[in-house]
């Protein structure tokens, strides 16, 4: 049978019908504008209520947008102080174009890395363009499919089997913030028996079966081939949902050990005050502890709390815990306004959504 990857702690049975009750949960898939219309009614509500739209940039001011659309992953990063950057994985920029190639191994060189790699846009959304590079040939296609100046990450593939979105939020003034969510990102793979095609083992999967379209695309030809017996083949590089990662609610995960830990890190950026870290740790129990956890990302107010997407939440768990969101966002602006700090304006915010739109409409495929 094929199998999907359980890096998380193992699903325990739950009073809402139990493991294996079902594979989706009523909205996971829902498209956007159906999901979110009720959240952009609250938001509206919120603005009003909070001085404007864009009251929430002000959550993180030193973030362009506060994090909400446009920001530069690699000028977030770069806001971290000592502490905070021994636990990001090292990283490196550089631009797309004719000399793309050697730009990327010079950024390589400085940030001490060597192959594989990840390479990705450093502006975008939802793992578009992410992409695994493990050679100097490799590199050259991917830099190659990207328009000359676009600005792109390399980074240290983390080997960690552990990943996980750690939602962080501090009122401003604060000693120390709190860990309000805590989410497991799974690999989906199959592994061959040797008879079937990649095809049929995808379809053959209970969960996958119901996303052929997530999966099957991206491997063209590839996925009317017999997989060899014992050959496993992951589906999914990057861990974004919509691209077929399988999230798991790790709330009761959440500690005073890990909470100390993440503040040790985030509590060295900036007027950093909201949003998810994305990170890898050796294990549950490491993450627990607080130990081994490197980071990849640190979103902000344009983030959300993703444990809503567990196949066992339901849909007013789901709302709850975007509506609160959104208002500490708007109520940590609301903060930071009166202190002084600005908010990026409904224009700017306008013009950095279109940004990030045109240029990830010619992203290449992510992994």
């Amino acid at each position: 049978m094929p199998q999907t990857v359980s890096n998380a702690r193992p699903t325990q049975p739950s009073p809402k019908g139990g493991v294996g009750s079902r594979q989706l949960s009523l909205f996971e898939f829902w498209p956007d504008k159906l999901f979110y219309a009720p959240v952009a009614l609250y938001w509206a509500w919120l603005a009003c209520r909070h001085g404007g739209l864009a009251t929430l940039t002000a959550a993180n001011p030193r973030i362009f947008t506060g994090g909400l659309v446009g920001e530069s992953k690699s000028a977030v990063l770069a806001l971290a102080g000592l502490k905070a950057r021994a636990a990001i994985a090292p990283w490196g920029l550089f631009q797309a174009g004719p000399h793309g190639v050697g730009h990327a191994l010079s950024a390589m060189q400085r940030a001490g890395l060597r192959f594989p790699v990840v390479v990705k846009p450093d502006v975008g959304c939802n793992g578009v363009g992410v992409r695994r590079v493990d050679n100097e040939a490799a590199l050259a296609h991917v830099v190659g499919q990207f328009r000359p100046g676009v600005k792109l990450m390399v980074q240290k593939l983390l080997t960690e089997p552990l990943e996980a979105g750690v939602f962080y939020v501090r009122s401003p003034g604060a000693a120390r913030g709190r860990i309000t969510s805590l989410t497991y990102k799974e690999t989906p793979f199959v592994v061959g028996d040797g008879q079937r095609t990649l095809r049929e083992l995808v379809m053959a999967d209970p969960r996958m079966g119901l996303l052929p379209h997530l999966y099957l695309p991206r491997w063209g030809s590839q996925a009317d081939e017999i997989l060899p017996k014992g050959v496993k083949k992951t589906l999914v590089f990057a861990g974004n949902h919509c691209k077929g990662a399988v999230f798991r609610d790790g709330r009761a995960d959440i500690t005073p050990e890990l909470e100390k830990a993440m503040e040790t890190i985030l509590g060295d950026i900036p007027d950093f005050h909201f949003g998810r870290v994305d990170l890898k740790a050796p294990s549950v129990a490491a993450l627990r502890r607080g130990e081994g956890l490197q980071l990849i990302e640190i979103n902000g107010v344009g983030s959300e709390a993703i444990h809503i997407w567990d196949k066992n939440t339901t849909l007013r768990e789901a709302y709850k815990a975007q509506f609160w969101h959104y208002r500490q966002a708007f109520l940590i602006g609301r903060q930071n306004r009166k202190a002084g700090w600005k908010s990026a304006g409904a224009f700017k915010m306008l013009w950095a959504w279109l940004h990030q739109k045109r240029l990830s409409a010619h992203y290449p495929p992510n992994d």
